[in-house]
């Protein structure tokens, strides 16, 4: 099975981040140069993607990765840890950012 992108939590992910960094959907747009806002609700419904474009920079824009705006079912190779208290934060880490 290839990863694949689960919209709506990618959708989810971008308005939490929007919502820390204090940034409204009017601003995103003026910032992409969209013509409307509905492009947004609908990636942030879940409806749809933003394109990769769009997606490059918005993470100028909130100062993170794209991987960290994107969900999906790609697993990440656990790293090598020797005790149990780094494998716990690890797992706590996995849960959060799942």
């Amino acid at each position: 099975m290839y990863p694949i992108i689960d919209k709506k939590a990618t959708g989810n992910r971008i308005k939490r981040i929007m919502d820390c960094k204090n940034i409204s959907v009017k601003e995103l747009k003026d910032y992409l140069g969209l013509s409307c806002v509905q492009s947004i609700y609908h990636w942030l419904d879940g409806t749809c993607l933003p394109t990769l474009d769009n997606l490059y920079a918005m993470s100028q824009l909130f100062g993170t990765s794209i991987d960290a705006m994107v969900c999906g079912n790609r697993r990440t190779a656990m790293p090598q840890m020797s005790d149990a208290r780094s494998r716990r934060l690890y797992a706590y880490y996995e849960r959060l950012a799942g």
